[in-house]
């Protein structure tokens, strides 16, 4: 159960005895609340479920209206000889959010990953709705969000995960998002089954300080 949902059912529990204490005191004359209590609860609680709600819904349709931009391209030539990032290319500097490509080779069965480092030297996994970067055809791709400040550097890093790895990636962005909280990982949180394959740096072509 996410926060704004919590937050809008506090809001009902709140309204609800300030509409049932108006319905008796209409009928009866006794209301079991006063009037002011009455009114407190109920501005609290439509101010809560309006919160809430507006809050899950910008949350839930993040996906459904994101864009994102894409960078410079590296060709490279399919069947690809190994897992490695094709676009944003080393050096490029990129938007708040944009769609990272690579290939993979033939017979290629683990996941694919790719983490943000930025300046706090902390790793931020990216997914898209899927999680792992979709994969097909010898070429994944994932969108990955940026949140520092104009010409910061960030390294772009690409892992191949095992099942282990995978769900903890998974869980870790569940987590965060359930609690609106992104730590990031250190290096002694990265799961073992998570190997690194290719890196490269870029840096922000402008502010994405609260942009996400």
């Amino acid at each position: 159960m996410t926060f704004e949902i919590i937050v809008v059912i506090v809001g009902v529990v709140l309204v609800l005895p300030a509409i049932i204490g108006t319905i008796r005191g209409s009928t009866s004359g006794e209301p079991f609340l006063s009037p002011t209590a009455m009114v407190v609860m109920g501005v609290l609680g439509i101010g809560l479920i309006l919160y809430g709600g507006f809050s899950y819904g910008i949350v839930t349709q993040q996906g459904q209206m994101e864009r994102v931009a894409t960078a410079g391209k590296l060709i490279v030539p399919l069947p690809a000889e190994r897992v490695q990032i094709t676009s944003p290319v080393e050096g490029d500097a990129i938007g708040c959010r944009v769609l990272t490509m690579g290939v993979y080779p033939e017979g290629h069965d683990k996941d694919i990953w790719v983490l943000l480092r930025p300046s706090d030297e902390f790793y931020y996994p990216q997914s898209d709705h899927t999680n792992t970067s979709f994969k097909r055809n010898g070429e994944w791709q994932v969108i990955t969000r940026y949140g520092g400040s104009l010409n910061e550097a960030y390294d772009v890093i690409v892992y191949e995960a095992d099942a282990a790895a995978s769900a903890f990636f998974t869980a870790t962005i569940e987590e965060w998002k359930a609690n609106l909280f992104y730590p990031g990982l250190t290096d002694e949180e990265l799961p073992e089954g998570a190997t690194e394959l290719d890196r490269i740096t870029v840096t922000l072509a402008e502010n994405c300080r609260g942009v996400f």
